[in-house]
């Protein structure tokens, strides 16, 4: 980040968080002190952290987008992040591979899913939710992100540390590609 900041355009930043448990987001954060020298390459125009933007805006230039594809509200926004965003980064192993969430599909499908979570360890009045516009459709599998969109940067790790973070973000703010190889930028787990 050489670039005079005056004479710098900042670049559309977002992040979204599907189906995973937001580790990712809190390693984004742990970049402390330098989360204030990215905010002068930046504007934040959609993230779970600090905002409560509800629709997705067009031309974002980078999305990380954490989590695998679990119910129709994410299949809806990760073909509406992808068609909004330049450089989208699959964000943490739940994005990359489906990771924890994924472990559902080994029941078989959303019925066998909602049947074990909300009627058999159900407590007080075992009932399949049921609210539609308010609760989303399970889709019959967790799928990672790339199975439905086509992406243009992955980021393992669960979570991928802030050094492995910032090693992805910063290359891009001065319109360069991030080496995402050796150990240290592309080990699982």
């Amino acid at each position: 980040m050489t670039k005079d900041k005056e004479q710098m355009t900042k670049i559309k930043f977002a992040t979204v968080w599907l189906a995973g448990c937001s580790g990712c987001h809190m390693s984004f954060l742990d970049m402390d002190e330098w989360l204030l020298e990215l905010a002068n390459y930046v504007d934040v125009v959609y993230s779970p952290i600090g905002c409560d933007l509800k629709e997705y805006p067009a031309g974002v230039d980078v999305c990380l987008v954490e989590g695998g594809v679990a119910n129709q509200d994410n299949l809806e926004l990760i073909h509406e992040v992808r068609a909004k965003t330049k450089t989208l980064i699959s964000f943490g192993d739940c994005a990359v591979t489906a990771n924890v969430p994924g472990m559902r599909n080994m029941l078989g499908g959303s019925e066998p899913v909602l049947k074990r979570g909300y009627l058999e360890l159900g407590d007080v009045t075992p009932q399949l939710p049921n609210e539609p516009g308010i609760v989303p459709e399970l889709l019959e599998q967790v799928l990672p992100i790339h199975e439905l969109v086509s992406v243009d940067i992955f980021l393992p790790g669960c979570p991928p540390d802030a050094a492995r973070i910032r090693a992805t973000i910063e290359p891009l703010l001065k319109g360069e590609q991030p080496k995402m190889e050796g150990r240290a930028m592309i080990k699982f787990g």
